[in-house]
């Protein structure tokens, strides 16, 4: 596979993980598809990070955009364009790398919620692994199931930011080859 060709395939699935980022990181903002969670400020710190919005979401999305364009025949698509997707897939990295992390540090966590009177972080200072034994979720009695809520949401980001840097790294690698060797693309009959 050319080095073009390979730019467009790694930038057309780096477009759905994006948006799933994106997406993910919102919902974040409603556990029980509740406003109200958000508006009183009982809201898992991780998720005012933003890793999914920001990280995974836009620092890959504007990238992916670029390294479309360098996989393309035009102004982008020779070597100097692939010299830049480089640089461009190294923001991509860069941002799945802080969707990832944060991602983590959700799922370490736990999330924020009410114990008896008090919205806390129950699971954070907690020996027991909260993530492989379920009869620890019910200490949170409010939003409601917001431990299975937490933990599907950022697994999803943990898995979207995990293919991103996978992506974006051979894209880097990929560049590096369009770079040297050229792009490839049929320039059609002379």
């Amino acid at each position: 596979m050319c080095t073009g060709k390979c730019s467009r395939c790694i930038a057309i699935s780096l477009y759905p993980l994006a948006v799933i980022s994106i997406i993910c990181n919102i919902v974040l903002f409603f556990p029980d598809g509740d406003v109200k969670y958000a508006k009183d400020g009982h809201i898992t710190e991780e998720v005012k990070y933003m890793g999914g919005l920001v990280g995974g979401g836009i620092m890959v999305l504007l990238p992916a955009f670029y390294i479309h364009l360098s996989g393309s025949q035009g102004c982008c698509g020779n070597r100097c364009g692939m010299f830049l997707s480089i640089a461009f897939a190294a923001v991509g990295v860069l941002g799945a790398l802080y969707s990832f992390i944060v991602s983590v540090l959700g799922l370490h966590n736990g999330p924020l919620c009410k114990i008896g009177v008090f919205w806390e972080t129950p699971f954070k200072t907690m020996e027991q692994n909260y993530l492989t034994d379920d009869k620890w979720w019910k200490l949170c009695t409010e939003p409601e199931n917001i431990v299975q809520f937490n933990i599907g949401l950022f697994a999803t980001l943990l898995a979207t930011s995990s293919l991103q840097i996978i992506l974006c790294a051979i894209q880097m690698i990929n560049g590096l080859f369009g770079c040297l060797c050229g792009t490839c693309i049929d320039k059609g009959p002379l």
